[in-house]
């Protein structure tokens, strides 16, 4: 008998040494003996040159190992002990020595109630117990990693604290749940790992972790063990209050920015913005212009700046671009400390082929769907989640709940809904597989998306989830117990084309297009829109909003100043992307920052004005936003005068004799003597005018206040006359309204 078959079965050490035994656990570690009248301990360290076993109770050595190869194979019996004991091993290495807990002496710290949930497909934090987490397990601290990867023969956990050798640490298998798992207390924070999985066929493909929190940049793309750190949050109130809140009869003035190129610092103006340094010049800056809700554009890990994030590989790691998971977590609450409540761009649509992302992740398609006419996004070459698989749903619902717990991110927008829903998405009629009822509805999809909105809102009350949805998919904002999808808002994306194309043509056309400003009314109350003007209208050669409009300089800011003025008192709430408030001359470059040069000019500088002025004035006024999905907080006054391309409408708050009226006039021509209806008498006011020269306007003004007429008018009891300025948007509030109809 060899030294070596002593201690292992047969041919079992060999198969240790070529890496091709899984069941570690069984094998390494503390063992009864063979004869059954002891305990072995056995370890496979590479390059040691001897090994000791310590009694972690008392710290006495209990026995030296054997060297039973030259590859770093230990073995040894314990003496007569035969109850196990909790132990460390003292190595000799050529030029040091180390106090190891042997990983392999743990049991696994797995929760079955987590891991039941999970394969259920209802798990909301598995992110706990996934990944990399700090643990304390038999009185020492370490770090648990776990993956899911139920396809795979084995799993070994590589990184700096292993040499990168993976036949170091093999996981522990749970064949019933797909989870690999270990307990290691020799690893610090900041140290670099993959998981290397050797897949079916015998083949290896190194990962990334799927619940890393904290990731390296590209080309290497390692998982980094997290900082034990923990924030200590100063938003306690602001929850409280955001629980108590409902944010349809409140206002919403969203500012979208993409942190990468907001603002740009260095030498060169090629330097990311830090999370300080945005908390002492973005938070001023939003709380300054008056916006209630700032929207982040993904911030997930993403190797390719051109995605913007949209191409997420580490959904649950902060990106690096910014700093540290605290630095994004005192920058939220900065953000609440201002009252501003902050909404995250998240992407649960699709993600992209990276070979250390999810991507065959066990050697199959895991997260994927095996059919690439399910699988696959033909528009953005990128892979489809299986949303009919539990352990996926599990990912995707804990990684919403990361970002709202961990975060306190005050809502998510869901990037690419439609492509969600329809199983046809973008595709030919051969490049898609019906549903069970012969449908082109994706049903899982439509199951995953109702079963967030309920959890999340259960879970976070008073934040807002967002759909961008751009179809006429009916019930996005309807509740998920009358069959609708259950978000609280979405995007109006026809709002957003028919009003661009309308002001993209020339104010002589503009009679033949009138119906692109007011068809949005047919239809604004039967969702619960929010009037965007995104990033996606700024990019891919579409120019910016300033060159969308025809004319010289001065009809270009009169017109966008009548657009914001008509987007600000329409109903629905606002979303306006960075840059737009400034009228940024060139279309948004994700490479640089914008060009905050401008505001040295009088027009950029009177536009930011103006819109520091709408938001101001909309949170003033609740017949801007208390009603904004009621039918009965709008009214036409005059929606047909397409000939002078002008419209006159009123908003109601609650309170009826709470009212705004509104001209807005998109032709060049001045209007004197141009009578409007209203619903109340007394004294009314002129609020706001786009036209006045603070703005860079020709200052056709109306000076007040006004004492209403018994005229009737545009079906009102009482009326006034007033001058309607050139490509131009007033708005008129009463003073002390005496009746309203």
């Amino acid at each position: 008998m060899t030294v070596a078959t002593a201690y292992f079965h047969q041919g079992s050490d060999i198969a240790l040494l070529k890496g091709e035994y899984t069941d570690v656990f069984s094998l390494l570690g503390m063992h009864s003996s063979n004869d059954g009248k002891g305990l072995i301990v056995r370890c496979f360290i590479p390059g040691a040159l001897s090994v000791d076993v310590i009694s972690l109770k008392d710290g006495r050595k209990v026995a030296s190992l054997e060297q039973l190869d030259d590859q770093g194979l230990f073995a040894g019996k314990m003496g007569r002990r035969v109850k196990p004991f909790a132990y460390q091993l003292r190595v000799q290495f050529p030029l040091c020595e180390q106090l190891i807990n042997d990983p392999y002496q743990f049991d696994s710290v797995l929760n079955p109630q987590d891991v039941y949930l999970f394969g259920e497909g209802s798990q909301l934090q598995a992110y706990r117990f996934q990944g990399a987490n700090w643990r304390e397990h038999h009185g020492v601290k370490g770090v648990h990693f776990c993956v899911w990867a139920p396809n795979a023969k084995k799993v070994s956990l590589i990184g700096d604290f292993n040499a990168w050798d993976q036949k170091r640490h093999i996981l522990r298998f749970h064949p019933a749940s797909g989870l690999w798992d270990i307990f290691i207390v020799e690893v610090e924070a900041e140290q670099h790992y993959k998981f290397a999985i050797t897949d079916e066929y015998g083949h290896v493909v190194v990962k990334s972790d799927p619940y890393a929190v904290s990731m390296q940049p590209s080309p290497h793309n390692a998982s980094k063990i997290p900082s034990p750190a923990l924030y200590q949050w100063q938003d306690e109130q602001w929850l409280n209050d955001r629980s108590q809140r409902h944010s349809h009869n409140q206002p919403m003035s969203i500012y979208e920015v993409h942190l990468a190129s907001w603002r740009r610092t260095g030498d060169e103006g090629q330097d990311y913005t830090d999370y300080s340094q945005l908390i002492n010049e973005l938070v001023p800056y939003v709380k300054e212009m008056g916006f209630t809700h700032l929207q982040l554009m993904p911030i997930s890990e993403f190797p390719f700046d051109g995605s913007w994030g949209y191409q997420p590989v580490g959904l649950y790691a902060p990106t690096y671009r910014f700093g540290e998971a605290n630095g994004l977590k005192a920058f939220i609450d900065a953000c609440h400390q201002q009252d501003i409540a902050v909404l995250l761009d998240w992407v649960p649509a699709h993600f992209p082929r990276d070979p250390h992302g999810l991507v065959r992740f066990d050697g199959s398609c895991l997260y994927e769907h095996q059919d690439p006419r399910k699988g696959e996004h033909p528009d953005w070459d990128t892979l489809i989640y299986n949303y009919g698989r539990a352990e996926v749903r599990s990912f995707l619902y804990s990684n919403a709940h990361y970002w709202l717990d961990e975060f306190h991110f005050d809502g998510l927008r869901l990037d690419a809904v439609s492509s969600m829903l329809y199983l046809d998405y973008s595709r030919n009629a051969d490049q898609w597989i019906p549903n069970e009822f012969g449908g082109r509805e994706n049903l899982q999809a439509i199951q995953f998306l109702q079963e967030l909105n309920a959890r999340m809102y259960q879970c976070f009350p008073g934040i807002n989830m967002i759909a961008e949805e751009s179809t006429a998919w009916p019930g996005v904002t309807q509740a998920t117990d009358q069959n609708g999808l259950g978000f609280g808002f979405k995007w109006n994306m026809g709002w957003m084309n028919d009003t661009l194309r309308y002001i993209s043509c020339d104010p002589l056309y503009r009679r033949y297009h009138h119906g692109e400003l007011t068809f949005s009314l047919v239809y604004a109350f039967t969702e619960q829109f929010i009037l965007s003007l995104s990033h996606d209208e700024v990019v891919h050669g579409k120019g910016s909003l300033l060159h969308k409009i025809p004319g010289d300089d001065w009809q270009k800011f009169a017109t966008l100043r009548a657009y914001y003025g008509f987007m600000w008192s329409h109903p629905g709430k606002k979303l306006l992307f960075m840059g737009n408030e400034f009228a940024q001359r060139n279309e948004w470059n994700h490479n640089q920052s914008l060009d905050w040069h401008l505001l040295d000019y009088a027009p950029h500088q009177g536009m930011q004005d103006w819109v520091r002025d709408l938001n101001q004035l909309y949170q003033q006024t609740p017949a801007l936003y208390e009603c904004d999905h009621q039918s009965d907080g709008f009214a036409w006054f005059d929606c047909n005068n397409a000939d002078n391309n002008i419209l006159v409408y009123c908003r109601y708050a609650k309170d009826k004799q709470q009212h705004a009226i509104i001209v807005v006039n998109m032709s060049p021509q001045v209007h004197h003597g141009f009578r409007i209806g209203l619903p109340g008498s007394g004294q009314y006011t002129e609020a706001l005018n786009s036209d006045h020269r603070y703005y860079g306007g020709s200052h056709v003004i109306n000076e007040g206040p006004f004492e209403t007429q018994t005229t009737q008018w545009q079906g009102m009891d009482n009326s006034i006359v007033i001058t309607v300025p050139p490509l131009g948007c007033t708005i008129f509030v009463p003073e002390a309204p005496e009746t309203a109809e």
